[in-house]
């Protein structure tokens, strides 16, 4: 009996072994490239000369498909990158290159004819907790599009917006204090 056993379990490791090392082999073989890599939250590194000739005044870099806001300062001392929501379709997603044309501290909120067709009940609501653009607001020169905040931070990391960019509350504090008016932004 005891020969029995120790047949299995030499069998067990045996058929372990083959069956692990595909993937041995398989996981050192793939070299990844710098602009392929990826953190734990699944942003993709960029770099702003991939997306603009200057720097100017700053940049902005929203990545659609990673959901995250790369921002660079106009002096290039500064990049950092932020966990965003996402437009919920491509229909409502707004693509190619813009600039921040003004910018609020507790922004209201008006919601668009297209909102206000899907659903009948939205309304105008001035600064506060429940307003959608969150404590501050960046708007860009296309009507309606705009880089905010949002109170609800179930948001952050989905597909969950009307076509804007969001960010925490806290992090579009942060962008907004960084980001000047003038400053270029690409959506992709």
């Amino acid at each position: 009996m005891t020969g029995s056993i120790f047949s299995r379990r030499r069998m067990m490791v045996a058929t372990g072994a083959a069956l692990a090392t595909p993937s041995l082999v398989l996981a050192q073989e793939v070299p990844v490239p710098e602009t392929h890599r990826r953190n734990i939250m699944s942003f993709t590194t960029q770099r702003w000369q991939d997306h603009f000739d200057e720097l100017g005044k700053g940049a902005i870099v929203a990545d659609i498909s990673s959901r995250a806001l790369h921002f660079w300062s106009g002096d290039g001392e500064i990049y950092n990158v932020y966990p965003s929501s996402v437009p919920r379709t491509d229909e409502l997603t707004k693509r190619g290159y813009t600039k921040i044309v003004r910018k609020r501290v507790g922004p209201d909120w008006t919601p668009t004819a297209s909102m206000m067709e899907r659903n009948p009940e939205l309304k105008y609501m001035p600064p506060g907790p429940g307003n959608p653009l969150g404590t501050h607001a960046m708007y860009l020169d296309w009507p309606a599009y705009l880089i905010h905040g949002t109170h609800d931070t179930r948001k952050i990391g989905r597909q969950s917006s009307d076509g804007c960019i969001g960010l925490y509350n806290h992090k579009v504090e942060e962008l907004f204090a960084l980001a000047e008016i003038g400053t270029q932004v690409r959506l992709f």
